[in-house]
């Protein structure tokens, strides 16, 4: 690859939109410097008419294209899954587990810590685990038998099998010992995130001055707020400095909910994700979520057995759009929420998640109404609408 000048109408940086002109990439697939012209005989890649983003960062995704991280398949989670994301603009991700045994986690660590780097699509950032020290009452899709205490001696046998690259650890802030476990591992420099919980307000302050920064999918699988006692939505709202993610499909928060908390939260504050499980770009029908049978319809993914939301199919480029087009974020702050934020969130924002000189050109390209029309990789397309 020789260097080359993306010409368009608008680039997404991390805190302004610059209009017009040229943003250079490097022979060896790095972000260079925007300039307004670009050098004499530079080859050109016009687009015209379109916009320029960072490429999407979505750090709880369970599967797509019919993988899923708990089938603990080395193809499914670092091709099947990884290549298949390029098309909802997403170029970095947490591949995302469930509540699940000791053993069965350990070896998800050991697949994903060997073969991370071989992914072929979207490239694997880290491991995300949603749960299992959650509490049962707000159980969601997920299996009650394995919630428990935190462990800081499992926390260590996952993170040693994992390489180091489990970067998130979800856990309920009601739970024994919590307190203890989060100062502990966010010392390590692994985030926690508060959820599937039936905490207090007071309970998830706790929970966040141990060192707690995350919110896993605000609203959904927690205590709501009352004007007695503001729960966990309370603290969401209430508590500074502390990320939000949010699922913006349309079914599993309002979207009047979502303007409320990103007016309490700050749009820097609300981190996109989707949730998505393995039958995110698949067509409508049964699948399974972990050990649930799941019906997938009507745009949700619910469990068989009681009609539960059981993760999403949503798509993180339609996520991005929805918010525009609800009118409770800008272009800007879309691109924002599902770039940089999530990316910050979880501390990967020194490598991906902005359109930054020396950092790897991943991007995708946007029509004027945010459709996405192309992925780039390292400076390469690797998607095409």
């Amino acid at each position: 690859m020789t260097t080359y000048y993306i010409k368009a109408d608008k680039f997404f940086y991390p805190y302004e939109v610059k209009v017009g002109g040229f943003l250079e990439v490097t022979a060896d697939g790095k972000f260079g410097k925007h300039t307004m012209q670009a050098p004499e005989n530079a080859e050109i890649l016009d687009y015209s008419g379109h916009f320029i983003a960072p490429g999407l960062v979505d750090t709880h995704v369970h599967g797509y294209a019919g993988a899923d991280v708990m089938d603990n398949n080395k193809d499914g989670i670092v091709h099947t899954m990884s290549d298949a994301l390029l098309s909802t603009g997403v170029t970095s991700f947490l591949p995302t587990a469930l509540t699940a045994s000791y053993e069965q986690l350990r070896d998800i660590c050991e697949t994903i810590g060997e073969h991370y780097t071989e992914a072929s699509g979207a490239k694997i950032q880290g491991i995300f685990f949603e749960g299992p020290y959650f509490t049962e009452k707000y159980k969601g899709a997920q299996n009650a038998d394995y919630m428990r205490n935190p462990s800081f001696e499992e926390f260590e046998g996952w993170q040693a099998a994992a390489k180091g690259m489990l970067l998130k650890i979800a856990v309920a802030p009601e739970r024994d010992g919590v307190e203890d476990f989060i100062s502990k591992v966010t010392a390590t420099g692994t985030k926690v995130a508060l959820g599937h919980s039936d905490a207090t307000y007071e309970q998830a302050v706790r929970g966040a001055e141990a060192g707690a920064s995350i919110w896993v999918h605000a609203y959904n699988g927690m205590r709501g707020l009352t004007h007695r006692e503001l729960g966990m939505v309370g603290a969401i709202y209430e508590i500074p400095h502390t990320y939000a993610e949010l699922i913006c499909d349309g079914h599993h928060v309002h979207p009047k909910a979502c303007d409320i908390l990103m007016k309490q939260k700050g749009h820097d504050h609300v981190a996109l994700i989707t949730d998505c499980m393995r039958a995110g770009g698949e067509p409508d029908g049964d699948y399974m979520l972990g050990e649930y049978p799941v019906i997938v319809e009507n745009g949700t993914a619910r469990l068989k057995d009681g009609g539960n939301l059981a993760g999403s199919i949503l798509k993180l480029k339609d996520g991005l759009k929805n918010v525009v087009e609800w009118g409770i974020a800008s272009p800007e702050e879309a691109v924002m929420m599902a770039t940089l934020i999530p990316a910050k969130s979880v501390g990967i924002d020194d490598r991906c998640g902005r359109i930054k000189p020396g950092f790897a050109a991943d991007f995708i390209v946007l029509e004027e109404n945010l459709e996405l029309s192309a992925t780039y990789l390292n400076g390469e397309k690797v998607y095409s609408a």
